[in-house]
């Protein structure tokens, strides 16, 4: 049915479209594209981080003062998460979605092409690493956004008995950009070490140009959804104009942005741990060959980017929560599995390993969180809603967590039993939140 209604900033009179399969796909599409980029440049630094970011930009640091360093600057990206998050979604709450996301691509993108281009520490000494930090940040700037405003997009188009499986793919697409950041260092790494830090290791980073333009023209051709055309229409110009989204969002739902926040700890603490540290312990603790290390890396991930969706399908039929506490669970009952498995230095075992970590373990925790947190927000403020809970978590959580997982390997004298009980308490911050959170009706709607 279709049928004319006023957009509130502007007065202008608009079509209300029910979205077709052709606009949905088009909206999955777009947001799936940016957020492989968001993963893809942040997948791309945490493999660079253990394999030539602590020798290009530290190499005055001894061997495992350099591997942290590595993991702080990897960590300082998500210190600026926050904040961009509060800003960007403010205006994609405002103004619209389609142009927040437009930005966040465009900030993405240029941030991470320009790491491609930076002089190491011989070429610039100091220079180097503080240029490295500065575009970090204003990546994290970027980044804080771009996945919340992809979630919104996808479950405001989204038919309600659905939003989950479709939804799972943009945490789908979070694991194929880490595959890709993969499969290019992989590559890379064949090469022999002289050149790889001389020239090749800067490819991988200026390859991400290419999916950046795709992503902006597909963005850039999205329309504006329908439901958050109708609640603007709903809220009146008056309000509209004087209201702030985070000002409503923690006036009216501190609750949720808590218990959203601490519901995403396990599933951080696995993700970050997967795709950033385990790669780095393979090679520097363990000292497996970098290739098969990768390998076992590239091997999990697709697995992950298969089993997601299918889990999103299961989170629409039996509900977002019950298999969002199955992957943390599940998780929480691997953690020392995990690494068991990972100490044997067997390639087959380790991918094992981690292919059950990224399938059930990521695949259980991400397929029903999308769907999850935005029925945890009202339309009017849900893409601030889904940033905050996200981003406070990816700056006390995410972005620490390569760093503190090293530091616990290292305080074990390279044992990973501290690793693995840190990786059990966050899964259990998160049933624990997620409990809490069904005790309330989470079921907002689009208010």
């Amino acid at each position: 049915m279709t049928r004319s209604i006023n957009i509130p900033a502007t007065g202008a009179r608009v079509q209300n479209v029910e979205p077709s399969n052709e606009t949905l796909r088009r909206a999955v599409l777009a947001s799936t594209i940016g957020t492989v980029i968001e993963w893809f440049d942040y997948a791309l630094y945490g493999a660079a981080a253990g394999l030539i970011i602590n020798k290009l930009f530290f190499p005055q640091l001894s061997a495992t003062a350099a591997i942290l360093a590595s993991f702080a600057t990897f960590a300082v990206g998500f210190f600026a998460r926050p904040v961009g998050g509060i800003v960007i979604s403010h205006f994609g709450d405002r103004f619209g979605r389609k142009p927040a996301l437009i930005f966040t691509i465009a900030i993405m993108g240029l941030s991470t092409v320009a790491m491609g281009l930076l002089p190491t520490f011989a070429q610039a000494g100091v220079l180097a690493p503080a240029l490295l930090v500065f575009f970090r940040l204003v990546q994290g700037f970027g980044a804080g956004a771009e996945f919340a405003g992809a979630v919104t997009l996808v479950a405001e188009y989204a038919p309600p008995q659905r939003k989950a499986y479709y939804t799972a793919f943009i945490q789908s697409a979070t694991v194929l950009g880490i595959m890709l950041a993969t499969l290019c260092f992989l590559l890379v790494s064949y090469l022999p070490e002289d050149v790889l830090l001389g020239w090749a290791w800067r490819v991988p980073f200026l390859v991400s140009a290419l999916l950046f333009v795709v992503a902006l023209y597909i963005r850039k051709r999205l329309d504006e959804t329908p439901e958050y055309v109708q609640a603007m229409a709903k809220q009146g110009d008056k309000r509209r104009k004087e209201s702030v989204p985070i000002g409503q969002l923690l006036h009216k739902s501190p609750k949720e942005v808590l218990f959203g926040f601490l519901s995403v700890t396990g599933h951080n603490a696995n993700a970050y741990i997967l795709s950033a540290f385990c790669l780095s312990y393979m090679t520097n603790t363990l000292h497996m060959p970098r290739t098969e290390a990768l390998t076992a890396v590239l091997i999990s991930s697709f697995v992950g980017v298969m089993l997601t969706p299918v889990l999103g399908m299961l989170a629409d039929r039996i509900g977002h929560a019950k298999v969002y506490m199955g992957g943390a669970s599940f998780v929480l009952v691997f953690a020392f599995p995990l690494f068991a498995l990972l100490d044997t230095k067997n390639l087959v075992l380790c991918s094992i390993a981690m292919s059950l970590g990224y399938g059930l373990g990521f695949g259980g925790l991400a397929s029903g969180q999308c769907a999850f947190l935005a029925n945890l927000f009202p339309t009017r403020y849900r893409f601030s809603g889904i940033a905050l809970s996200r981003e406070l978590s990816g700056l006390l959580i995410a972005g620490p967590t390569p760093f503190i997982a090293s530091a616990l390997v290292a305080a074990a004298n390279g044992a990973s039993t501290y690793v693995a009980v840190y990786l059990m308490v966050c899964c259990a911050i998160t049933i624990l939140a997620v409990l809490a959170i069904q005790s309330r009706s989470y079921e907002r709607g689009a208010e």
